[in-house]
């Protein structure tokens, strides 16, 4: 009798720590994310702005402050933190996640490169289709000001645009774009997951580096190739989602293939890297303040026992 009390007793105190080991990851990768959001807002306002058009970082930095204040730098901060909500703690999470059970599938040891890319691709595309809705109001509430005062949808705050985008063009139409959006996320989390923890562990393992240049050097070696993977993604998303129709009722484009080809065919291949400076400034320090925030997370949570 009291070995079976024992044995109850080990089993109530094993299924809290193995529910926190399994959410931990996904709680961390979120708070990470919206706390990195949090600094870099602004830059992504920029980014935006320059791919609808609106001319140079400082061009666009100068006319936002100047007719909205500075505030209007973090127009969209409300979607941007929900879409880390949602999309970053997918991500990481799941990421986490993969990473894990392919290493103890490899008996422990660190994966091979092209197996962090497969996870880093299921990833995004896991964190792409939760966060697509609040990646849309973002990208909405962000270019609203771009647009004729006819056209403006005054979003006030990001629960608003999602209520009013349900409303007003039916549930589906919160997964607008989602396509070009879930190839976008594969692409740049392929490029930042698996090159951070491939660079992470050359920076640690092979040159010896502390935790601090570690996170710097891997992020910096991440940002880049996040950015050069996914920016032409990003542009065609950019364009699908804030378009609308024209005098004649139809869009400007039919899908973000037609969206590619005529980008192409009127720009070039170098039309979808316009913004990549401000876009590889914006993805880098995200990248390494995420990495930076997780960290000291994971430091608090273990300073008390979590």
């Amino acid at each position: 009798m009291a070995q079976a009390k024992m044995a109850s007793r080990s089993e109530e105190t094993k299924m809290p720590v193995s529910v926190w080991s399994a959410v931990k990851p996904f709680l961390n990768g979120g708070l990470s994310g919206m706390g990195a959001t949090c600094v870099i807002q602004p830059v992504d306002m920029i980014k935006v702005r320059i791919q609808l058009g609106r001319g140079s970082a400082m061009d666009v930095a100068r006319e936002v402050i100047k007719n909205e204040g500075i505030g209007g730098l973090y127009k969209g901060l409300s979607a941007g933190l929900l879409r880390q909500a949602t999309y970053t703690t997918a991500r990481l999470g799941s990421f986490r996640l993969l990473t894990n059970k392919a290493m103890a599938a490899n008996d422990g040891k660190p994966l091979p490169l092209y197996q962090k890319a497969l996870c880093g691709l299921t990833a995004g595309a896991i964190g792409a289709s939760v966060g697509s809705p609040a990646d849309l109001a973002l990208i909405r509430m962000q270019a609203d000001a771009t647009l004729p005062e006819a056209q403006r949808r005054h979003y006030r705050n990001a629960f608003h645009a999602l209520t009013k985008i349900t409303k007003d063009e039916g549930v589906l139409a919160l997964w607008k774009g989602a396509g070009p959006t879930v190839v976008r996320a594969m692409a740049l989390n392929m490029g930042m997951l698996a090159s951070y923890d491939h660079s992470a562990e050359f920076f640690r393992d092979s040159l010896s580096f502390g935790e601090i240049p570690t996170v710097i050097g891997a992020s910096a070696v991440s940002g880049f190739f996040a950015s050069a993977c996914s920016l032409p993604f990003d542009y065609i998303k950019t364009q699908i989602q804030k378009m609308q129709p024209g005098p004649d009722g139809k869009f400007p484009y039919t899908g973000s293939f037609d969206c590619a080809l005529q980008t192409l065919k009127t720009g070039g291949p170098l039309k979808f890297y316009t913004g990549f400076g401000t876009y590889c400034i914006r993805i880098a320090p995200h990248v390494m303040m995420t990495w930076i925030f997780l960290n000291q997370i994971q430091k608090l949570e273990g300073s008390i026992g979590l």
